[in-house]
């Protein structure tokens, strides 16, 4: 190998930091939106609820059984003592879900509420990209321990999250085109099966689009490590105050 073929510490120390940054990103997206746990836990009670509303046209039995199997996720990360947030979650969307099939006595209306959130969802994506205020980067700030810092202080990072947003925006606005009208022309088994399948797809390509445009951006700046030091240099300061006063007297 030649001199020219060897890559250089610059080259090396930049690989690396590439790859930490894609680790860190890929790590902070796993925690924000659940994992391959919190996906389960989004898809199998509308699962449950069209397989079983598919076999027997039982509009109770199948909302009392999706309803149930919310809870019970919910109960078991509860006994786990794991982070409940998108359990919880997924049981406010069953039970509105259950409660507005139940008031009309239309199965289809088990879906309307969380058809409903994915265009209030993609909406805000959007508009809040346009305000300036990215919604993915309200999301992630706090995960990354960068906060807010990303608006002011590092604008190649605001438009990551603004490019990431947008794709949010679009794949939900996306899907919700073809929710719609299959809310009006499908019949209430066809309109669960197409949407349990649109569950995971488009989820998992907004991640991907998010964790794109995040690992090549510049590093979040550690707001959190900030104030710390902030507060160990005051702190300093006074002993070093105390110290002198001390002294002179």
């Amino acid at each position: 190998m030649t001199s020219l073929d060897k890559p250089t510490p610059d080259t090396d120390r930049t690989d690396q930091q590439e790859a930490d940054a894609k680790a860190v990103t890929e790590a902070a997206l796993f925690e924000a939106f659940g994992g391959i746990r919190g996906m389960v836990e989004t898809v199998l009670p509308g699962l449950l609820f069209v397989t079983i509303f598919t076999i027997n046209k039982d509009l109770h039995t199948s909302a009392i059984a999706a309803l149930v199997v919310s809870l019970v996720l919910v109960a078991v990360r509860l006994i786990r003592k794991d982070t409940v947030k998108h359990a919880f979650s997924g049981v406010f969307g069953v039970a509105f879900g259950v409660v507005f099939a139940m008031m009309t006595g239309n199965a289809k209306d088990f879906y309307l509420p969380g058809m409903i959130y994915t265009l209030g969802l993609a909406l805000a994506y959007i508009v809040t990209t346009i305000a300036g205020v990215p919604l993915i980067g309200l999301i992630l700030g706090p995960v990354f321990k960068e906060n807010l810092s990303w608006r002011t202080r590092n604008p190649g990072r605001k438009k990551a999250y603004a490019k990431a947003s947008w794709a949010w925006g679009l794949i939900l606005l996306a899907k919700c085109a073809i929710l719609f009208p299959l809310y009006w022309w499908a019949d209430t088994a066809q309109l669960g099966w197409v949407l349990v399948a649109l569950k995971i797809p488009p989820f998992l390509l907004a991640v991907y689009l998010t964790w794109v445009f995040l690992a090549k951006a510049p590093p979040p700046i550690d707001v959190f490590a900030e104030m710390e030091a902030e507060e160990q240099a005051e702190k300093a300061r006074k002993e070093q105050a105390a110290a002198a006063r001390n002294t002179e007297g």
